[in-house]
């Protein structure tokens, strides 16, 4: 997700809060722009996760369960 494009989201936001109107086309794109940040939150969420280990009081250290 690039900063132009989190930046629209934002110019939306912003717009929506100051009692505008979005068109069906920027109501759409929105949406779409919302849905790709969130896709890419979470999967850098799940990378992070994925290489992260706990190491317990006995010094052991043990990977994270993959979840569903």
């Amino acid at each position: 997700m690039t900063q132009e494009k989190i930046n629209k989201i934002n110019e939306y936001a912003r717009r929506v809060k100051a009692g505008e109107t979005l068109t069906p086309e920027e109501l759409a794109e929105r949406d779409a722009l919302r849905r790709e940040y969130i896709e890419s939150y979470v999967g850098d969420l799940r990378a992070t996760l994925n290489n992260t280990t706990v190491q317990y009081p006995d010094g052991t250290k043990k990977k994270l369960n993959k979840g569903k």
